[in-house]
């Protein structure tokens, strides 16, 4: 597996090969017409909830400029980009000169995608402007998402953006900008994205094909929020069955209730479930937020407290865990006790 194909999801498209965008017209016309504008802004954070078609947006974008590179003749929608195009094969196959995607890199040595965006990603944004400056041509950096920026890497690239060379283009991705550094949130453009529509995600699906019981497709459907991501996650890594056996736990108790927990904790612990085990931790917290806002508007104020502190010592079990390598079904099994207590 490549570098730029690391972390893609089982029936994904990778967005630097994906033709199509379903859903958000308006942020592409937004940003085909602030660039022929020749006004348009020199970073750009596309932000909303992962999965429903930042990064594909982002490689669109950079397509349209690098192949209408004279803002004020270039046309003001974005087209399909042309998989036969010289530069839409470069970009498909990371090579172009003028585009460079920053992401997660894989760990030479284990063979699987670091938890972070390092400093030394971002320096190569440094090497990558340093070999194109004076070429004339438009340079792009994609950071995808900005969410995994280290705290060194996250610096690093405030310095670029503070002051960006020029015909520099910085699209900055984010399932969650309110965690990025309050200045690298200043020095961009905001556009947000929202879920797909209920159409968006036939479409889109029905682009990957994703083949989901009849029976399953409303539940599947409504679970999936408006996201790709999350509706390849319920299909293709177990998320749903383990999202049933949650419900199932939670609605248990005594023996019944401890069997579940064992069932999911096997699912996470298993080999190759670095994917559910995510998606479970982010349904999790979910589940807990939504809890403990519903809580606090029906005015039961101390338990709501209750699970907003709960949130937070799980999220720190879960860091420590991984911190040192502890064993992950140990760990699933004290969260999930937390929870049902």
């Amino acid at each position: 597996m490549s570098e730029e194909r690391a972390g893609l999801l089982d029936g994904a498209i990778a967005p630097m090969l994906n033709t199509r965008l379903f859903g958000h017209r308006e942020a592409e016309d937004f940003l085909a017409r602030g660039y022929r504008s020749g006004k348009g802004h020199h970073a750009i954070l596309i932000e909303g909830p992962e999965g429903i078609g930042k990064a594909t947006l982002a490689f669109r974008f950079a397509n349209h400029i690098l192949r209408h590179p004279d803002p004020p003749t270039a046309p003001d929608t974005i087209s399909d980009p042309d998989p036969e195009h010289m530069i839409s094969r470069q970009i498909a196959s990371g090579a172009s000169h003028n585009l460079l995607h920053l992401s997660r890199p894989v760990d030479d040595k284990t063979g699987r995608v670091k938890s972070a965006i390092t400093v030394d990603e971002v320096r190569r944004a440094g090497h990558f402007f340093s070999q194109t400056s004076g070429t004339g041509n438009w340079r792009i950096v994609i950071i995808d998402p900005a969410d995994d920026l280290n705290r060194n890497a996250a610096n690093a690239i405030l310095k670029i953006l503070e002051e960006p060379p020029k015909r520099a283009m910085f699209l900055v991705l984010s399932h969650a900008p309110g965690k990025l550094l309050p200045t690298i949130r200043s020095r961009c453009l905001p556009l947000r994205l929202d879920q797909l529509s209920p159409d968006a995600m036939d479409l889109a699906l029905g682009q990957l094909g994703l083949a989901i019981p009849t029976e399953q497709r409303e539940a599947v459907l409504a679970l999936a929020k408006g996201s790709v991501a999350r509706a390849l996650k319920l299909v293709n890594y177990g998320g749903a069955d383990i999202l049933a056996a949650f419900d199932e736990m939670l609605a248990a108790q005594g023996p019944g209730q401890r069997r579940m927990m064992f069932k999911i904790a096997d699912a996470l612990s298993g080999k190759d479930s670095e994917v559910a085990f995510g998606f479970f931790t982010e349904h999790l917290g979910d589940h807990l937020a939504d809890l403990a806002r519903s809580l606090a508007l029906s005015g039961d104020l101390h338990a709501a407290e209750h699970y907003a502190r709960l949130t937070s010592t799980i999220n720190e079990q879960l860091s420590i865990a991984a911190g040192y390598n502890l064993d992950r079904k140990q760990t699933i099994l004290d969260v999930l006790a937390s929870v049902t207590r």
